[in-house]
């Protein structure tokens, strides 16, 4: 049996030779290396804090001008903003009717939903797009309506 030349970790190696050690190649140490990944960590995480920085102020930005924008829309239709501050109490007040009559046919109908898939497209194809439609349009109107405008006239 012979036995073939596996290599040796060099852990495991020991010179017993006289010849003085090579001095060993320059390379990090485990120290670091972990000094530099940090580093490069930290530069990552500065240019996602500038990123997200730049988002904010430009998200702060195009708010501020929306508001600017609906309090000019407001300023020119006094009147029409009053008159959706209150379209958009009653219909509120509809809304929440609208809910009542969906939460009492859900309660009727439990069983059916839950074990009839026909049942409960019909309900979704009932209120669905009612409640979605209701809702943008509440939506629309609460925003137009809300606050005072700056000119009363």
């Amino acid at each position: 049996m012979s036995n073939p030349h596996r290599p040796v970790s060099p852990i495991f190696s020991i010179d017993v030779s006289a010849e003085p050690p090579k001095p060993a190649s320059p390379q990090f140490d485990g120290d670091e290396q972990v000094i530099e990944l940090l580093r490069e960590l930290v530069v990552g995480q500065q240019k996602q804090n500038q990123l997200l920085e730049q988002m904010t102020q430009q998200t702060a930005a195009m708010q501020k001008q929306r508001s600017n924008e609906l309090q000019q829309w407001k300023d020119a239709n006094p009147l029409l903003s009053k008159h959706c501050h209150r379209a958009a109490e009653t219909l509120s007040r509809v809304q929440t009717q609208f809910l009542e009559n969906l939460t009492v046919e859900v309660l009727d109908n439990a069983e059916h939903l839950v074990d009839g898939e026909f049942m409960l497209n019909e309900f979704v194809d009932r209120f669905g797009p009612r409640m979605a439609h209701l809702n943008g349009v509440l939506q629309v109107l609460a925003q137009l309506g809300t606050g005072q405008p700056t000119s009363e006239t």
